[in-house]
């Protein structure tokens, strides 16, 4: 029988990021804790244990614009309220990933999700422009791929924001926003992409004095 080669370390599978923190000091925090109460009867503004990873689409067209939208902490334009959207990565379209807060910060980036998912941001306008530029699309898998073996996500498990409603870790207390999502990658795109990603190849085994970012 040929040798099974085994998958190879969590710590090389992290590809290059940035680091371009968005402020998210302790009026930001207060914010995001009040959030959480209001739409997930939790006190916290801390991301715990996430489960899910949501993919999306920044529409507009650079890094820095997505930084921009994502640094003031101003009530968002959709749903009027604080604190300021974002999510924790964004995938530029020449392949650079910029991360905008710490993985244990919870992200207002997905209704009904935010209390257990790890946003990712892709610079483009549609599904089909990412999943054809190729470094793009290698750099959203990579990132993708160490941050569900970081943190034990199951493929299914990483959807785009079109699949909000679907997911069993969706809940929301607000009943205005029981049934809202957005347009953005929808299932058609994400089997591409889920099979893309199954495709790398499985995770580590962790052994449990492994630690965790």
């Amino acid at each position: 029988m040929p040798a099974i080669t085994p998958p190879p370390p969590l710590a090389a599978l992290r590809p290059p990021i940035v680091q371009r923190r968005i402020p998210f000091g302790s009026a930001r925090r207060s914010e995001t804790a009040a959030y959480a109460r209001r739409h997930y009867g939790l006190d916290t503004w801390r991301l715990r244990h996430p489960r899910v990873i949501v993919e999306h689409l920044t529409l507009n067209d650079s890094l820095q614009a997505t930084f921009d939208a994502f640094a003031p902490d101003v009530p968002d334009p959709e749903l009027r309220e604080k604190p300021g959207v974002c999510s924790h990565f964004a995938v530029g379209a020449d392949g650079r990933i910029w991360q905008f807060v710490p993985l244990g910060t919870m992200c207002r980036h997905t209704v009904g999700l935010n209390w257990t998912a790890i946003g990712i941001e892709h610079v483009g306008r549609t599904e089909r422009q990412v999943l054809g530029d190729r470094r793009q699309l290698r750099a959203s898998l990579a990132l993708t791929r160490w941050l569900r073996c970081t943190f034990g996500i199951r493929v299914r498990d990483v959807i785009g924001h079109a699949e909000s409603l679907s997911s069993p870790y969706h809940r929301e207390r607000v009943a205005r926003l029981v049934r809202q999502t957005h347009s953005d990658w929808r299932t058609p795109y994400m089997r591409t992409y889920r099979a893309r990603l199954a495709a790398l190849g499985g995770c580590p085994v962790l052994s449990p004095s492994s630690g965790r970012p």
